[in-house]
């Protein structure tokens, strides 16, 4: 009986033991360790009711503890949005922003806790005066077709102290792909040209993304432009200055061999590799534009030169030169220019486009740089080395 007694009093004891200690389920443990789900959090690089905004940030959004789904960045009256792009928990805009204006930027997404959240915050950017801003003008124009030896030329209003940062953003593209770059001929003026004569049939796009991008000294871009040409078929002529003739090759073709008269003794025309910058029917010709004094017994003015294409800057053109006939073929007469009968003369012009290639030989006076469009006088070593980004590539 002792025994009995013993073993109950014992199972009584753990029994209320029992009875004292909370129930804890496997579940219950685990709500404890997890701590509570957070919410979105989404930040961004410009305040709300910030002014004087710099118009080349680049705006993104961050989204923590969670996942941004939709940014919105549009000018608050009116205009296109902003394009971006989500990677990760960012949104960065792909465009930079436009002087003096009031945007809305709205950002939504989902938090941890499974809770939606939105965001808008209103900024306006800095207003910009004509004097703060550059244009980039482009050749070739918007759908032209242009000689092999065509450069893309950019040119800026106002200096482009930071060239480097406009190149990064002033693109080529060639189908078919052509190697090419750029070259600085001032804080005006860039071309771009290729390796080696464009093949003909070769479609081209320039996509320059300039709009805001500081150039420097309190300077933007003013504008992003979008240029697309086509490159002819080959044209490229060589005038010999000593022989007086011109050959005029077409796809590489001799198409015609023309007598001519060249610059004489004291106006030589200069030797190298030019390309035809513009073409007019009828054009006059005063010597006083190339800064010759009309006292000056050089000094001509000729109205209604037909057929008449530039070369250079300095007044070297190919055209019709009737008055100087007895001499073409046989002496160099003129003050520079290429003269030839006027029925060469109107075939020449009708098989020219800008961009084609004349070529001068035989003269002893050397085309100067940048008079004109004198690009391919330059070994390709030595264009690279006018790219702004040259120290980058090397």
């Amino acid at each position: 009986m002792t025994t009995l007694r013993t073993w109950t009093a014992v199972a009584l004891v753990g029994a209320l033991l029992a009875a004292c200690t909370p129930w804890r389920s496997d579940s219950a443990d685990e709500a404890a360790a997890t701590p509570s789900a957070a919410p979105l959090t989404i930040e961004t690089n410009v305040e709300d009711e910030a002014t004087d905004v710099p118009v080349d940030t680049t705006v993104h959004v961050d989204g923590f503890d969670g996942e941004l789904e939709q940014v919105d960045l549009v000018p608050r009256d009116g205009g296109d949005p902003v394009p971006g792009r989500i990677h990760g928990v960012r949104w960065t805009a792909d465009e930079l922003l436009e002087p003096g204006t009031t945007y809305i930027l709205t950002a939504s997404g989902t938090g941890d806790d499974g809770k939606p959240v939105t965001t808008t915050t209103t900024f306006t950017t800095r207003d910009l005066t004509l004097d703060e801003q550059t244009y980039p003008s482009v050749a070739p124009l918007e759908g032209e077709t242009v000689g092999v030896g065509m450069p893309v030329i950019v040119m800026f209003d106002l200096p482009v102290r930071d060239r480097a940062a406009f190149e990064r953003r002033m693109h080529v593209h060639a189908e078919p792909a052509t190697e090419g770059g750029w070259y600085w001929l001032s804080d005006h003026t860039a071309h771009w040209r290729p390796k080696r004569f464009w093949k003909p049939g070769t479609k081209v796009t320039v996509d320059l993304r300039l709009n805001s991008v500081h150039a420097g000294e309190g300077i933007y871009g003013q504008q992003d432009q979008l240029v697309r040409f086509t490159v002819g078929r080959k044209v490229v002529s060589v005038v010999n200055t000593r022989k007086h003739r011109m050959t005029v090759r077409i796809d590489d073709r001799v198409a015609r061999t023309i007598p001519v008269s060249t610059g004489g003794p004291k106006h030589q025309s200069r030797r190298g590799v030019k390309v035809i910058m513009e073409k007019h029917e009828s054009i006059d010709m005063d010597a006083a534009t190339t800064g010759v004094d009309s006292t000056d017994p050089d000094y001509y003015n000729l109205t209604g030169v037909k057929w008449a294409m530039r070369l250079t800057n300095s007044g070297e053109f190919v055209h019709a030169a009737p008055w100087s006939s007895a001499s073409h073929g046989r002496a160099n007469v003129s003050h520079g220019c290429v003269g030839m009968s006027t029925a060469d003369a109107a075939w020449l012009f009708r098989q020219s486009k800008r961009g084609d290639v004349v070529r001068f030989v035989g003269s002893q006076r050397r085309l100067e740089p940048a008079n004109g469009w004198t690009d391919w006088n330059l070994s390709w070593e030595d264009w690279l080395e006018g790219s702004a980004l040259a120290d980058e590539a090397a």
